[in-house]
């Protein structure tokens, strides 16, 4: 079964019991909007914790979902029939949507290839055969659970790559909190030590989320840092190394170079590490976060994305594009500014807050 028809079946199948946000939607009708009701007092809502993480997705795609919506409705408002110029101005609008080049024109040619076959004349048959690729492209691309590789116990390394501004110290302390709260004891690494103030921050995260850090001077040699945090981790029994890095792309050649450094030194100290190199970018760059990731691809071994920022754009089809052209899983998504809106990345949740408007108008 598609991942599709998997979201699918929660417009189609049994009766089912409200969603978070549809309970909440109603909750915040004024009395006259609302549906008359018994008077009797009915008990608070409890959510499930699967139900929470869905209302974060859905709350937290809720501009890409509404943007995307209104280009692919204002296409069929546009066309009464699959003609070219219609081929032309879907291509048009899915990579406004920022889905990348090569989503497009799949996306694209699998409807030319329908309307041929099945004689895709109509709107209502373009839009379903739209949709169902869109969606079914999201389960093809992201791993259903692509979870970060943590060692049992043992220490687990996890490197954080990504330029200056996209949130990536912020990203080491919401995981840094999480991981906490699941028992697991962790010491960050204030590896970034060529940018003026980003010691500094990572310690006052530190001393927020309660974690240790370990740091230098500023104009200190990460790969020391590293190397300090390894023995710290190692005396302190902890599970979790998380270390922050420098993320000055101008200098592309020397930050490389000292990734590669800190990568041997860890290698070094433990032979299987990294265990992760997570490349943390920002959502709301859209296709200047796929460059970026590009950049990074070329240089150091990225083995998942964290894509921050997501409750602030309308560019939440980046995701398809990053799976497309680079193959590289997202792990984790940000979906709101608390500590608990940084998720796990689960694909059919993402699909559900994405195109839930666009599927309801299918069925």
């Amino acid at each position: 079964m598609g991942l599709f028809d998997k979201i699918k079946q929660a417009f189609t199948g049994q009766p089912q019991e409200k969603t978070p946000t549809d309970v909440e939607e109603t909750a915040s009708q004024s009395p006259a909007e609302q549906p008359a009701e018994s008077t009797e007092t009915t008990e608070p809502v409890q959510f499930t914790p699967e139900q929470k993480e869905t209302q974060k997705y859905d709350k937290g795609l809720q501009k890409s979902r509404k943007t995307l919506s209104r280009r692919i409705n204002e296409l069929f408002a546009n066309f009464r029939y699959v003609d070219e110029e219609f081929f032309e101005e879907l291509e048009d609008v899915l990579i406004e949507s920022d889905v990348g080049f090569e989503a497009t024109m799949q996306i694209s040619n699998v409807l030319r290839e329908e309307a041929r076959i099945q004689n895709v004349r109509n709107m209502d048959d373009a839009e379903r055969v739209i949709v169902q690729t869109l969606v079914d492209m999201y389960g093809e691309t992201s791993p259903e659970e692509a979870r970060v590789n943590l060692k049992i116990n043992d220490l687990t390394v996890i490197l954080f790559v990504g330029v200056n501004g996209v949130g990536k110290t912020t990203t080491i302390a919401k995981m840094a909190h999480q991981y906490k709260q699941e028992g697991k004891k962790v010491i960050l690494a204030a590896g970034d030590t060529f940018r003026a103030g980003a010691i500094e921050q990572l310690r006052i995260w530190g001393d927020r989320v309660g974690v240790d850090v370990v740091s230098s001077k500023q104009g200190g040699d990460p790969a020391a840092v590293v190397f300090d945090g390894i023995k710290q981790a190692r005396e302190a029994d902890a599970d979790i190394l998380m270390i922050d890095t420098a993320g000055r792309l101008q200098n592309k050649k020397n930050l490389m170079n000292e990734l590669e450094k800190m990568k041997r030194v860890i290698t070094r100290e433990v032979p299987d590490g990294p265990h992760e190199v997570l490349l943390v970018l920002d959502a709301t760059t859209g296709q200047n976060a796929l460059i970026q990731a590009k950049q990074f691809q070329e240089t150091t071994n990225v083995t998942g994305i964290v894509l921050t920022k997501l409750d602030g754009t309308a560019k939440g089809g980046i995701v398809l594009a990053i799976g497309k052209e680079l193959g590289i899983p997202v792990k984790y998504v940000g979906l709101g500014e608390s500590m608990d809106d940084l998720q796990p990345f689960d694909t059919e949740k993402f699909a559900y807050g994405l195109f839930r408007d666009l599927i309801e108008g299918t069925v």
